[in-house]
């Protein structure tokens, strides 16, 4: 248990027996009356997000998670096949957890799996990721403003807007967080 004070954005605490991940928290003393923490959790099985406020002297149970950093195998139907790096074990997770990703992701990937008492609740993909661009239409002769951008798919089947100047067979880096074009990699 901690002071509702200490409650920080990245913390997972559990609240009404449910796990809730703290994407924003700030501390409120106003002139008069109590301090309060105002916060916003996200749930982390159903990922809607709610408004919650502590008084300052209210205890918040805080969750321990378990990181292990894991490699994606293969997909087996809408579940998802990771190894562990340490012990070789397998673990199959669902589509639902990593929606987002799926389109982004290439076999042998790295992956970082948080679990909480023995089951995963989130994957943090890399950063970055390297594709291949497996098919990309002409740019217009004479469109060569710095802005302009077309729409490209990837060898994994996801696709991202990018300059003008990328083809079809070049590998380019996509931030996995945004979902965005980086740079070209190679030709």
């Amino acid at each position: 248990m901690v002071n509702s004070i200490d409650v920080k954005k990245g913390m997972v605490i559990k609240l009404d027996g449910e796990l809730y991940s703290v994407s924003f928290s700030q501390f409120v003393n106003p002139g008069k009356g109590s301090a309060f923490v105002r916060t916003k959790l996200k749930n982390v099985k159903r990922g809607n997000v709610i408004e919650r406020t502590f008084k300052s002297a209210e205890k918040v149970e805080d969750v321990e998670l378990e990181k292990r950093y894991m490699t994606y195998l293969y997909r087996d139907g809408d579940n998802f096949v990771f190894m562990d790096r340490d012990d070789f074990e397998q673990f199959s997770i669902s589509l639902e957890m990593i929606e987002d990703i799926v389109p982004f992701m290439k076999e042998e990937m790295p992956v970082e799996i948080t679990f909480y008492e023995g089951n995963p609740i989130g994957v943090i993909p890399p950063n970055f990721v390297e594709l291949q661009v497996t098919y990309a239409e002409e740019g217009l002769k004479g469109d060569t403003q710095g802005t302009a951008r077309k729409r490209v798919q990837l060898e994994t089947g996801g696709e991202v807007q990018v300059p003008l100047y990328v083809g079809q067979d070049d590998i380019i880096k996509v931030d996995l967080r945004d979902f965005s074009f980086v740079e070209r990699v190679s030709k």
